[in-house]
C-alpha cells in the first residue's frame, strides 16, 4: 500500500503496535527501486501477514523522505512498536533479505503467544488455549508459553490437566525462583490443602474464637486461595505478618507475594495489598 504524510502515522505508526511494518522510500525514476519493490512485494505475500509492505514515493513525499533523511533510494526501514528499528539502503539478495526479516519478526512461538494473548483480551478463551498449544508443539520448552496455558487452566478450574502442564515445564523455571510458577505452587498447594481441611466456615469460627491461631488463618487463607477468593486470603495472611513475621519462615509474607502474582488480573486489589504489606513491614 502507498502512503503520505496525512497517513503515514495510521498507516505505519500505529499498524506497527500490531505487526511489524517496512517502509520502501522510492521513486518511479529510480531503476533499483523497481527490482526492490516487486521483490518485497512477494516476500510480504510469502510471509503471509506477519509483515506489512507501506511505499513511500518520496517525489511526491519529500517531508517525509527528509525527516527519515532519505538522502538515497531504495531506502527500507523497518518499524516495529511504533518506532524504526532497522534499515538498509539499496537493494538485497532475497536471501539477505529474509534474514533481515527474520530478525525483525518474533520466533513462530513468540507470534502463537502474542495471538493468545491477544484473544484473552477479547474473551475468546478457547482461542487463546489454541494459540498456546500450537506455540508449544512448535517449542515444547518454551515455558512462557507453558506457563500462560497452566494459569488459563487454572482459571477454568482445569486443574489435573494443569498439573500435566507442569510437570512438563523446564528445571530452569521449577528450580528457580520465577513468580509466575511460585504462584501456581502456591495454588496448587492451597488446592491441595483443602482436601484436609475443616469446612470453610469452620476455618472461620476457628480464627474468631483464637485471633492469634495463626496456623488457622494460614489454613482459612489456603481455603481462600483454593476458591480464588485472593482478597480474603490476603487478609488472613497480612494479619499472620502483623503477629509474627517469622511463623513458618516468614509464610505469610512469601504467600502473599505469590497471590499477588495469582491476581494480576485485579491491579487494584494488588496495589492496595502491596500498600498494606509494605505499611506491615516497615
Amino acid at each position: 500500500m502507498d502512503t503520505n504524510l496525512a497517513t503515514f502515522e495510521k498507516d505505519v505508526i500505529d499498524a506497527s503496535l500490531d505487526t511489524p511494518v517496512l517502509v520502501d522510500f522510492w521513486a518511479p525514476w529510480c531503476g533499483p527501486c523497481k527490482t526492490l519493490g516487486p521483490l518485497l512485494e512477494k516476500l510480504e505475500n510469502d510471509y503471509e501477514g506477519r509483515w506489512k509492505l507501506v511505499k513511500v514515493n518520496v517525489d511526491e513525499n519529500p517531508e517525509l523522505a527528509g525527516h527519515f533523511q532519505t538522502r538515497s533510494i531504495p531506502h527500507v526501514i523497518a518499524f516495529a512498536d511504533g518506532r524504526p528499528v532497522d534499515q538498509f539502503v539499496g537493494v538485497l539478495p532475497e536471501g539477505q533479505l529474509r534474514a533481515f526479516l527474520d530478525r525483525l519478526l518474533p520466533a513462530p512461538e513468540e507470534a502463537q503467544r502474542q495471538a493468545a494473548q491477544a484473544a484473552l483480551a477479547e474473551s475468546r478463551i478457547g482461542d487463546a488455549r489454541s494459540h498456546l498449544e500450537a506455540a508449544l508443539a512448535l517449542n515444547p520448552g518454551y515455558d512462557d508459553a507453558r506457563l500462560d496455558l497452566i494459569e488459563l487452566l487454572l482459571a477454568q478450574n482445569a486443574v489435573d490437566a494443569a498439573r500435566d502442564e507442569a510437570a512438563r515445564l523446564s528445571p530452569q523455571t521449577t528450580q528457580g525462583d520465577d513468580p509466575r510458577y511460585q504462584a501456581i505452587v502456591a495454588r496448587f498447594e492451597a488446592l491441595d490443602a483443602t482436601t484436609d481441611l475443616p469446612p470453610t466456615d469452620a476455618l472461620e469460627a476457628s480464627v474468631a474464637a483464637d485471633p492469634a491461631d495463626l496456623q488457622a488463618r494460614f489454613d482459612l487463607a489456603q481455603a481462600l486461595i483454593a476458591r480464588r477468593n485472593y482478597d480474603g486470603a490476603l487478609e488472613q495472611l497480612l494479619e499472620i505478618v502483623k503477629r509474627d513475621r517469622a511463623f513458618g519462615d516468614d509464610l505469610g509474607r512469601k504467600t502473599m507475594i505469590s497471590v499477588f502474582e495469582l491476581a494480576s488480573y485485579q491491579p487494584e486489589l494488588v496495589a492496595a495489598w502491596r500498600r498494606k504489606l509494605s505499611m506491615a513491614l516497615n
